[in-house]
């Protein structure tokens, strides 16, 4: 997807960025019978969604209706409104829910590329909120097969972890499979994933999955409707004239370009989790950038871009948070499944539980910050486990009973003991203080119902608990010797404050009036979500939506 080169061109519309948003965006566009070229500043394609989990929550959407889900759209709007409340525009939110489907049903029907499947059972985040759903608004890529990219296979950005070749599951079977040493479900689905794993291998397949398989899919539509792609192509600047915006400065290949647009630009090029100075800046301390699994690339270049001519910033101060394990030698690993996994609590320096462990990865952050900044030290907070979680449970990618990598203990994120005592020691807590935050909780336990953060109550949380613990499928005695302590940061998908836009994903000015012919979205404009975060894929499905939204606000301008 790639044009002979040249230092100027001129299209109807420039997309920066090759993420969901940007390649929904450009997709739109072309569909909408305008010239449109995409341009990435990586030498991959894919950003930080390649890199993700590929989740989409968008309500009411197709796949949803096919399904059989009891949503609607006044259930949608109750639910948002509940999650966000008023940090976010109701016209903003309004223009997301009514959007959501018409793009997911506009999208699929002109592209056979463009295929989902529903992650039935994956709860809303926040269930108990009116409109909340226990059954889950989440979608996901179907499986895809990579040969079908060609050599463009190779120019998908890496996912933070990944398995062998030939190996791909769905968000459903990361879920069964966390419950491998558990249920028969998990040892079924892990025998299921390992023989499609053989058969994808005896017919030379090329299987990907979850973010990989969203912007594969994304691409081919793309490719099949002649939008060039430009990689290795960063942007510079934005060109205005008489306050509007009218194309891009940047570098193709390491030469000077500069391309007109004759409508206008969408700014799509990810967030700044990767810029220490803006997180230094914006972010309540620590900070670090070795916390992140969002593109390395993503340093804020979009948002820079958008604040120089004139926008407005919000959400700064806020990200896709979520508890992760820092690793000696590479990305962080975002922990999921593992808050809510029986026989494990999260503790501060003062030894003492502050959350509800299960909660949404975003919740858990914010609270940890929080804490943190009462004095008593929760950032890093400390994850205590026993020998019994690990015989049972998947964790830091090791299946249960197999060893730790030795490389976390030796560089001090993982220490172990044969005591309570002994371990709080090591980790710097007070010894009488973690006993009986453990005793108490173990009571909890026993009895099935935690009173203190009252894990396990909500569907969320529940939904990777151990369906075989009773009666509470979150909690589990932490009581059998050795006893594991696991440093805790706040890791992070992504930022989440950028360009200000309103519902029709124009950038605004601080006085609330639109910078013409700027638009922005995904982890470069400033959530939809608001400081919460609604369910699985309320991150991606947001980011499409408003890139499909400014591309058809941008194909009804009257403009020559």
């Amino acid at each position: 997807m790639s044009e002979q080169k040249s230092t100027q061109a001129v299209y109807d519309v420039v997309v920066v960025g090759s993420g969901a948003a940007g390649m929904t965006a450009a997709l739109t566009a072309a569909y909408r019978g305008l010239s449109v070229v995409l341009i990435e500043k990586s030498r991959t394609f894919g950003g930080s969604t390649a890199r993700s989990g590929g989740g989409v929550w968008i309500p009411n959407n197709p796949v949803l209706v096919r399904e059989g889900v009891p949503d609607s759209p006044d259930l949608a709007r109750v639910y948002l409104k509940s999650v966000v409340g008023d940090r976010v525009p109701q016209a903003k939110q309004d223009a997301f829910l009514d959007n959501g489907p018409r793009m997911m049903t506009y999208l699929c029907s002109r592209t056979p590329h463009l295929e989902f499947v529903y992650d039935r059972g994956y709860s809303d985040y926040h269930p108990e909120l009116p409109g909340g759903l226990a059954q889950g608004r989440s979608i996901e890529p179907a499986i895809v097969d990579g040969r079908l990219l060609g050599d463009d296979l190779a120019l998908i950005n890496q996912p933070t972890m990944s398995g062998p070749k030939g190996i791909a599951f769905t968000v459903s079977d990361f879920h069964d499979l966390n419950m491998i040493a558990r249920t028969w479900k998990g040892k079924r689905t892990a025998m299921k994933v390992g023989a499609k794993a053989v058969m994808n291998k005896l017919r030379g397949r090329l299987p990907l999955s979850l973010g990989k398989a969203l912007v594969a899919r994304l691409w081919l539509a793309l490719r099949d409707a002649g939008v060039p792609v430009w990689l290795n192509t960063p942007l510079t600047e934005l060109i205005t004239e008489d306050g509007a915006v009218v194309g891009v400065r940047a570098e193709r290949d390491g030469v000077p370009i500069v391309l007109r647009a004759r409508r206008g630009v969408v700014l799509a090029a990810g967030g700044f989790e990767h810029n220490l100075e803006m997180r230094e800046q914006y972010f309540a301390a620590p900070v670090s950038t070795d916390w992140t699994v969002g593109a390395t690339e993503n340093v804020g270049d979009g948002i820079r871009a958008g604040e120089n001519v004139g926008a407005a910033l919000d959400l700064m101060d806020d990200a896709w948070w979520g508890p992760s394990v820092r690793n000696p030698d590479g990305p962080p690993f975002f922990c999921l499944a593992e808050r809510s996994q029986p026989g494990a609590i999260m503790v501060n320096d003062a030894g003492q539980r502050f959350t509800n462990e299960s909660a949404s990865y975003v919740d858990v952050v914010h609270t940890m910050y929080e804490r943190h900044a009462s004095g008593v030290g929760h950032v890093p907070a400390h994850f205590i486990m026993d020998q019994r979680f690990r015989d049972r449970y998947l964790f830091l990618g090791t299946f249960p009973k197999q060893a730790i990598p030795q490389k976390y203990f030796d560089a001090g994120i993982i220490k172990k003991a044969d005591t309570l005592e002994e371990l709080a020691d090591k980790i710097g807590v007070p010894a009488e203080a973690l006993t009986s935050t453990v005793q108490r909780f173990n009571g909890f336990a026993l009895a099935g119902r935690d009173e203190d953060f009252h894990r396990g109550e909500s569907a969320y949380d529940r939904y990777y608990g151990d369906p075989t613990v009773k009666p509470n499928p979150c909690l589990a005695p932490i009581e059998k010797p050795p006893f594991y302590a696991v440093e805790m940061v706040p890791g992070d998908l992504g930022t989440k404050g950028g360009l200000l836009t309103d519902e029709h994903s124009r950038v605004l000015r601080a006085d609330g009036a639109p910078i013409a012919g700027l638009y922005a979205a995904g982890n470069n404009s400033a959530a939809v979500m608001g400081n919460s975060y609604a369910g699985a894929g309320a991150t991606i499905g947001p980011a499409m939506v408003f890139g499909y939204i400014a591309a058809n606000h941008l194909a009804d301008l009257d403009r020559a």
